[in-house]
Order: C-alpha cells, then structure tokens, then sequence
C-alpha cells in the first residue's frame, strides 16, 4: 500500500493554490437552465478539461444535444488495479433573487464566521464545484508527489444536473463500454455533521401515479341529487384512507415484497446520532411520527416504504361556498421505495386496489408519473467497509453508513445501465445553502475532503 503521508503533506502545502484553483471555477457562470450562459457552461467544462490533462489525464470535452460532458481516463499503476469512475457536475444553480447575497455570487472568497468556521463562499462551492475539486486535488496531490494515481480513474462530470440531466441517459447509453468501471465515487451529499463524515448506503426509488375518478356525466345540484348519487370524492377518499392500516403498515398486496429488515447493527449506530421524533419534526411544528409504528424516524426515512398522497382535487374549491357534487376528482400519490421492490409490481398492486374500490357505474383512469428502483450498497459490502475506515482515519468522528429518503437519478443509472455499485461520500453541510442566496462551503470540508478522497483511493487500492 502507498505511503500516503508524503500525498497528505503536499495537499496541506498546496492548499492555497488548490483555492485559487477553485475559485477560478466558481468564477465561470455555468447557469445550466439559462441558454444565455451556454458559452459560460462550455467554458467551465474546457477549463476542466484544461486542468485534468495538467495531471496527465486523457481528457476531452464530449458534445452532448445540451450542455458538453467531460470525460478523462488515467491508467493506474497496473493493468489489474481497480478501476473507479468519479461522477460530478459542473453547472450550477441561477443566483435569483440576486439583492439576497452579501457578495457576487461568482466571486468567491473566504470568510470568517461565528464559531471560528471559515466558509467559502459563491454559488457552486457546494454544490457542485467545491465537491468535484476536492478529488481533482486529490489526484493532483498524489500525481505531484507520487508521479502516478493509486488506482485507475475515470471521470464523467456532467453540465446538465441542475437542468434535469436530459443528455445524461443517452450519453451513458452509447458510452456505456467506456464509463463502466469496478465502481463509481458520487460526491453530491453531505456529511451527517460539522465534525462526522457520512457515507449514503441507500437511496430509495420511486413510483409516481395520478388517479382521475368520475362519476357523474356532470356537476350535480347536492341537494337534488344528493344522497342518490355516487360522490366521487367520497369515493376518493375511502381509497386514500385504505392505503394505510392502524398500526402504518401500507395495505397493497405484496407491496413489503422485497423489503428486507435493517441490520441490529445499523440501527444501533443509527440510534447514536441522536436524532429523536421531537428533534426531527420539532422544526416543522410536528412531533409524533405518523408512519409504521416502533420504527425510529431515521429508520423511516432512510430504510422504510412509504405511500404519500401528495395533492387531492376536487369539486368547488374557490371563495364562499357551492353545494355541488363534482363529476370528478383526482389525486396524486407517490411511493418510496427500498430494497428489491419492483416499481411496475407496486404500480400494478396500486391500480388494482383502486379498481376494486371504484362502484360499477362509475370509472377511473390513470396517469404514470416516473418509477425508479431503490439503491442499497450492501452494508457488508467492502468497498463501504474500506471507504468508511478512511474516512474515520481523517475525520475527529468515525464516519457514518447513513440512508437519504429521496433519490440521485445518477446513481441509479449507473447501477441500471452500468451495472455499477455507487460509494456516496460528499462533505457538504445542510446549512451550505444550495440553490439559495448566500451559498458556501466550509473551508475545511474543501481541505479535508481532499485528504478524504486521498485516504479512500489508497484504500480502494488496497488488497
């Protein structure tokens, strides 16, 4: 295994110039949504492009029908060292409203602020330039000291995450032999705190249906019809309020199919991050957890199942009040997924289980809205096991094998297409204020995430 000290000493020297670095990235305006910063995205990724073959990458700027790919490879020190593809993306959000910031969004700085932090701050520091550049410095810590990576690397950063990643799928389609590597590395998360490195083992799918019930061939008077007439709002409502038994448990059938239990073990870290129900919904203005009983709320987030009614309409719903029967209504529900459960299974279980409810003069259509699997690295998975060591090496807290309750379309493909477990490590804080006004990264998740990313190539390296 490499000395990492002599690559750790020399990412501590340079970290000054790996500022610079940064901040000259951050100063490019990489808006993805707005076509009038095009030139600004192509410029971003050819900067990028510019600073991989400096450390001696085989990089190159890869036309999309969007905003251009960036693609780079670098040998490791043997034809059968693992081989890793690092995914991040270089455009960011819109600065709007602009009268928000404290400074311009796309002059970065350091700043000093209570507690003794020193932030970073401009829009993309967080999400995602400070991300990526922390690995990028990485490779150029071990490159400059070492004259070669632990591991082979490929990269794949994106110009289109911020605008819904509309190239990404077919990019990924006809470079498939090309990106598919031993695993891939995302930084786009956080870290559990200011002082614990986390590491997301699970990210669940999601199915999205909309149901349009009717009834009537009109709008009906409720006293003349009512009584006698099918409500199809009732109708609605018996259905929405099945979905869930006393105890939280989702009704469908074979919907808890392919959803294994969390280890003892991970639920007992979990339990010490100290996170309760009155924590957790506390800030809402909430405090009993409405989900299945006995089950922690980390648990529920991260590693259950859920059925949500996300919007209902129907009938009159303007100013004052009319006594009407409305012909139809309608409702959006969506389903979180874990584990092995099957989109199209939950989606099937769903519709029959409203056909059942629907009476026979009445009818019902439906309308898909998306539906990705959930994402589990297996929590015995060594590639974990080796990430979360070296992170715990670096960091004042051993790292921590989290949950995130919604989804990272990437990872997702990756895993589909590519058929690629993904190591979800990124050190960005919830107080980072992305996509908001005020943007920052704190200046020691930039200067250790480098030495992080440092200590997981060496270990991935590693037999």
């Amino acid at each position: 295994m490499t000395n990492i000290l002599p690559v750790l000493d020399h990412a501590a020297a340079d970290l000054p110039a790996s500022l610079e670095r940064l901040f000259e990235l951050v100063r490019i305006k990489s808006i993805s949504t707005d076509p009038a910063y095009g030139a600004e995205c192509r410029k971003a990724a050819e900067w990028l492009v510019a600073e991989l073959r400096s450390l001696g990458f085989d990089a190159a700027v890869r036309e999309t029908p969007g905003h251009p790919m960036v693609v780079a490879h670098h040998d490791g020190p043997r034809e059968d060292a693992p081989h890793v593809l690092f995914y991040g993306h270089y455009d960011v959000q819109p600065v709007d409203p602009l009268n928000l910031w404290d400074n311009d969004p796309f002059e970065p700085a350091v700043r000093d602020i209570e507690g003794g932090r020193r932030i970073i701050t401009g829009r993309g520091t967080s999400d995602d330039k400070g991300q990526l550049m922390t690995f990028v410095e990485a490779c150029r810590a071990y490159k400059e000291t070492q004259g070669a990576l632990p591991c082979r690397v490929s990269i794949l950063f994106e110009g289109e995450e911020e605008s819904g990643s509309p190239s990404l799928k077919p990019f990924l389609e006809a470079n498939a032999a090309e990106l598919t590597a031993d695993c891939a590395l995302v930084c786009d998360t956080s870290m559990w705190d200011f002082e614990t490195p986390a590491i997301s083992a699970g990210l669940r799918g999601l199915v999205g249906e909309e149901i349009v019930v009717r009834a009537a061939n009109r709008d009906l008077h409720s006293g003349y019809y009512g009584g006698a007439a099918a409500n199809p709002i009732h109708v609605l409502a018996e259905i929405l309020a099945g979905l869930h038994d006393e105890s939280g448990r989702v009704t469908l059938e074979g919907f808890y199919d392919g959803v294994e239990e969390t280890p003892s073990q991970i639920k007992a870290a979990w339990d010490t991050l100290g996170t309760t129900a009155e924590s957790f919904l506390g800030e809402i203005g909430l405090s009993v957890p409405s989900g299945e009983k006995g089950r922690s709320v980390l648990e529920l987030t991260w590693a259950r199942p859920t059925a949500e009614v996300n919007g209902i309409v129907g009938g009159y719903t303007g100013d004052g009040f009319k006594t009407v029967i409305a012909a139809e209504a309608s409702a959006k529900v969506s389903f979180r997924l874990v584990g092995k459960q099957d989109p199209g299974s939950i989606r099937d279980a769903f519709r029959a289980y409203v056909q059942s409810k629907i009476p026979s003069d009445c009818s019902v259509s439906f309308h898909a809205h998306g539906g990705s699997p959930a994402i589990q690295l297996p929590y015995d998975s060594p590639l974990l096991t080796k990430a979360k060591d070296a992170l715990s090496d670096e960091w004042s807290k051993p790292a921590v094998v989290i949950g995130m309750g919604g989804s990272i379309p990437i990872v997702g493909d990756f895993q589909k297409m590519l058929g690629m477990e993904s190591l979800l490590v990124g050190f960005g804080l919830s107080d980072d204020r992305i996509h908001s006004p005020n943007e920052k990264y704190e200046l020691r998740s930039f200067e250790k995430g480098i030495r992080s990313w440092i200590r997981i190539l060496a270990a991935i390296a590693s037999k």
